[in-house]
């Protein structure tokens, strides 16, 4: 049996975003028997970064988002405890120091953004150690790439490649999910990294860094959606579509470097984007994304250019059961 190549690529988006991006590869195991687990290559960024070191530990499952005897509120109370622990006093000096500071000042963007270094990512760190457990404080054998940006250099930097310091993937997770204004920069080795989103959503080039050319790269994108939410504020609008550009040059590049590459890339609908928006911070929304997402996912896998391409790639083992 031949067995395909898989890139998998994990966006930004939040706490809703990681609900959606559970969900859809829980949706994609039950349609094909693919796990996860096993992608060639892993690419994540903010939100994505958490999800997918809890894919590569082999941990996904329902139980990632929503325990036993836990009701919604229970989840939210939950990773609110981890997401937004106090920081120090001095984190908007940090970002005014070094120049990261948003000229958006609207009320509406503020409710997303938050008052500037509230926060201290290493909360999400400790969130990922009860995900994982022991493996947090290690790296994946297998190609992992987590994205962040370096606020002394100005560069983005991919945690897992040779260029970047070496640390565990709980470090790198902090740093690829540090929310500029809402999160303190995460510090390694002296240096100050923020959210990988800073430079795109979901940085799905760094695929081609593959040894050779992948035969599905299966994108996620919770920030990149092509449907206007009604009634939507004007920053939602402007995320989704600086995120859908940034996608589309990435796409066009894998394209161009490997033509015989099939592409899927998973967007939220209509119904998904009512229960993930306004706010991806928000921690009462992860359990209602998560639920539509799971409904979503059964049109969105079997419409007729998907699943064509899912079947050819994944669906070459049993199909599995989720608690």
């Amino acid at each position: 049996m031949i067995v395909s190549r898989v890139g998998l690529v994990l966006g930004g988006g939040g706490i809703t975003g990681a609900a959606y991006e559970m969900a859809a590869l829980i949706g994609v195991e039950l349609a094909t028997g693919w796990d996860p687990t096993h992608a060639d290559v892993v690419v994540g960024t903010s939100a994505g970064s958490f999800v997918g070191a809890v894919v590569r530990s082999g941990r996904l499952s329902v139980e990632s988002m929503v325990r036993q005897q836990e009701s919604a509120q229970d989840v939210a109370n939950r990773i609110r405890a981890y997401m937004f622990q106090r920081a120090s006093i001095g984190g908007v000096t940090r970002w005014l120091r070094h120049g990261l500071v948003p000229g958006l000042t609207k009320p509406g963007v503020r409710l997303i953004l938050g008052t500037p270094g509230r926060f201290t990512p290493m909360g999400i760190a400790e969130w990922l150690d009860t995900q994982i457990g022991a493996e947090s404080r290690g790296w994946p054998e297998d190609p992992t790439l987590i994205t962040s940006y370096q606020l002394e250099s100005q560069r983005r930097v991919v945690f897992g490649s040779l260029e970047a310091p070496s640390v565990t993937i709980r470090d790198a997770v902090a740093a690829s999910s540090a929310v500029p204004m809402v999160f303190d920069p995460h510090v390694i080795e002296g240096k100050h990294y923020v959210d990988g989103g800073v430079v795109s959503g979901t940085h799905a080039d760094l695929v081609l860094g593959s040894d050779e050319p992948l035969d599905l790269v299966l994108i996620i994108a919770p920030l990149a959606s092509d449907i206007p939410r009604k009634g939507a504020p004007f920053y939602e609008t402007m995320f989704d579509r600086v995120g859908r550009v940034a996608l589309e040059e990435e796409i066009k590049l894998i394209r161009e470097a490997w033509p015989d590459t099939d592409i899927i890339t998973l967007k939220p609908n209509s119904t998904v984007m009512e229960a993930m928006r306004p706010n991806p911070l928000a921690p009462e929304a992860a359990v209602p994304t998560f639920i539509a997402t799971l409904s979503s996912m059964r049109t969105k896998l079997a419409a007729a250019d998907n699943w064509r391409i899912l079947k050819a790639h994944l669906a070459n083992q049993s199909p599995v059961k989720r608690s």
